[in-house]
């Protein structure tokens, strides 16, 4: 079991930035692939980055250049730093973990809560 927790959301205006943290207790952190995916009012969840164990990262398209996702091992925490954010950024994140690699695509298993990132014009 894997439990996860996010924070660092809030209200900004475009063109700012933020950083989220995720800390994660339970499973071996070090085994683990982690993820950020949002969800924007009235559409699907999308997949926004990831993080092998390993150190491999990913990024959805809309976000390639914005932002930049890490993690701590020691400490059990993934950040993502979002620069440059735009109003289509607005959105609840959430943090989630599989045991293993990862891939864009890729099932995950456990999530947290949520935390919600608004970005006014």
């Amino acid at each position: 079991q894997v439990q996860l927790v996010e924070s660092g959301g809030g209200l900004v205006q475009a063109g700012d930035s933020l950083r989220l943290s995720c800390a994660a207790s339970g499973r071996t952190f070090s085994s683990i692939s982690m993820g950020w995916f949002r969800q924007a009012p009235g559409k699907e969840r999308e997949f926004v980055s990831a993080i092998t164990w390993s150190d491999i990262s990913y990024y959805a398209d809309s976000v390639k250049g914005r932002f930049t996702i890490s993690r701590d091992n020691a400490k059990k925490m993934v950040y993502l730093q979002m620069n440059s954010l735009k109003p289509e950024d607005t959105a609840v994140y959430y943090c989630a973990a599989r045991p293993g690699s990862t891939w864009p695509g890729a099932d995950y298993f456990y999530w947290g809560q949520g935390t919600q990132v608004t970005v006014s014009s």
